[in-house]
């Protein structure tokens, strides 16, 4: 039974059911964008990958594809995979580690598993988040920059280990550059741990990767976006184990259009950005991934 605030009010305000989809037999569970929830905070786009078991001479291929008006977030929780793109970046991803791709006016990337990766079988989980630019930055230079471990915070007590990802988030702050107001944490608590999520933003939301969670008498298991009401501290306890990420912020200074790999304020944006991909006018290759792409998908009948 779910408990009610002193005012009456729920704290939460929906729970998204991410839709399933098999990449080649490599499952991904999207939860944004829903149509119960576009975009919590500043986030707009939303992958949760695997987990999955890659057997040895085989991985992940992601070919090279554009993004605009976006910065991309890779976070593995297990196995690892190489970021290429247009900019000349290369750089391997490891579990715990950040690498904020900003996608501004264009660029093409490509996420692999490396040779050396496939040389024995691996497991890969992790989630795929896009964050929306302001108008302002929309059209900014494209970049990517790779974080340790060393640039997130930790806190942790009573069973709880919070590593701040980036923004702020329980008086730690990452040195993870953004453009925006916002936080994500990866939060890892054992069962029957405690931990209150505070209201200081105004948009906040917790995706279970693994494990059971009980907010207000309610217990979700893995695979649920909990979107939480404005105003108020959220408490979570873990019914088990539990691994989850904390995100949100202040709301995008208006709506955005979101096809395929393109984010904009703007539909026209969008076209120019399907006509550009199209008759190859984004003039990027990706060294070392020169010879394949990812095509623009058809027009929905």
């Amino acid at each position: 039974m779910t408990t009610l605030s002193d005012d009456g009010a729920s704290q939460i305000e929906t729970v998204v059911v991410p839709r399933s989809s098999d990449l080649g037999g490599f499952e991904v569970r999207r939860a944004l964008p829903s149509a119960q929830k576009r975009t919590v905070g500043p986030f707009v786009f939303m992958d949760h990958m695997g987990p999955v078991e890659f057997r040895a001479g085989s991985g992940i291929d992601v070919r090279p594809h554009p993004h605009i008006g976006l910065s991309t977030v890779t976070y593995l929780y297990e196995g690892s995979m190489v970021h290429r793109d247009g900019a000349g970046h290369t750089q391997t991803i490891l579990p715990g580690e950040v690498n904020w791709m900003t996608a501004g006016r264009g660029i093409v990337h490509s996420e692999r598993s490396s040779p050396e990766s496939r040389q024995a079988d691996q497991r890969l989980c992790g989630l795929q988040i896009w964050v929306g630019l302001p108008k302002q930055h929309e059209e900014t230079d494209p970049g990517f920059v790779h974080y340790g471990l060393d640039a997130q915070p930790v806190v942790e007590g009573e069973g709880v280990r919070a590593q701040v990802v980036a923004g702020e988030l329980f008086g730690k702050t990452s040195s993870v550059k953004t453009l925006s107001p916002l936080f994500y944490g990866d939060i890892q608590m054992r069962a029957g741990s405690t931990l209150v999520l505070p209201a200081e933003h105004e948009e906040r939301a917790a995706y279970l990767a693994t494990g059971s969670i009980e907010v207000e008498g309610q217990v979700f298991e893995s695979g649920r976006l909990v979107v939480f009401a404005p105003g108020r501290p959220v408490q979570i306890r873990a019914v088990s184990d539990a691994r989850y990420a904390v995100l949100g912020g202040e709301p995008l200074d208006g709506p955005r259009f979101l096809w395929w790999n393109f984010v904009s304020s703007s539909k026209d944006r969008i076209e120019q950005a399907k006509e550009d991909w199209q008759r190859d006018r984004f003039g990027q290759t990706v060294p070392g991934d020169e010879t394949e792409f990812i095509p623009l998908p058809p027009p929905k009948a």
